[in-house]
């Protein structure tokens, strides 16, 4: 099934951010710990944001096996964005809840806690990998991605990740607040809101006013 959602400036969702802790990395490899969170505990409505590594472990090919990874029981749902449409498309793993979608490298999805899972994530990003960031009309709606933010990426914070990818190809970069349930918009321009820190683990909105295959610089 879908959700339908609108993302503008300052659009409200139903989708928040994850908060990170521990991060221990070999060359592009990681073992992340991550704490996906339930309703009341520190966030809004239990949704989280969950950006995977380009190279998964072995078994996480789909929305099923990655609420299995982080428990079935604890998690409600998984969603991944529709940038044609923007709209959700949900997977709950219960009777009548939706097709399990594959999981594919660089797009963020939202994950649904019922309680508060300390999740490690580990896996490896391919520094080769360039990920299609599409404008409104090139198979995106609204120009709106959902980017899984790499691991060892060298863009620290909203402004970085835009002078990356191409200022001039960037409309705004957008970050949740799991605490509201509100998205953070940082545009770059005049009276556009503050460079907010990048995390890894984190996906963050990228609304594009160009197409970009981009390729994220790695450290």
């Amino acid at each position: 099934m879908t959700k339908k959602t609108f993302f503008g400036a300052m659009a409200v969702v139903t989708a928040v951010a994850l908060t990170g802790s521990a991060l221990v990395a070999s060359n592009m490899g990681f073992k992340l710990n991550y704490t996906l969170s339930q309703s009341g505990a520190g966030s809004n409505s239990g949704t989280n944001t969950l950006a995977l590594p380009d190279n998964r472990q072995t078994g996480m090919a789909d929305a099923k096996n990655l609420m299995d990874d982080i428990g079935f029981a604890n998690t409600q749902n998984v969603q991944k964005f529709l940038k044609a449409s923007d709209t959700l498309q949900v997977y709950t793993g219960r009777k009548g809840g939706g097709t399990a979608f594959p999981l594919a490298a660089g797009e963020g999805y939202f994950v649904r806690m019922a309680t508060t899972v300390n999740y490690i994530v580990v896996g490896s990003d391919d520094p080769a990998v360039a990920y299609s960031l599409t404008q409104s009309g090139v198979g995106s709606n609204s120009g709106t991605n959902f980017f899984a933010y790499n691991y060892h990426q060298t863009a620290a914070d909203a402004k970085a990740l835009m002078d990356d990818i191409g200022f001039a190809n960037v409309q705004n970069v957008q970050k949740f607040l799991k605490a509201s349930d509100t998205l953070q918009v940082y545009t770059g321009r005049k009276g556009g809101g503050t460079a907010f820190a990048l995390t890894p683990g984190e996906a963050y909105f990228v609304r594009m006013a160009t197409t970009v295959n981009y390729t994220p610089s790695h450290y």
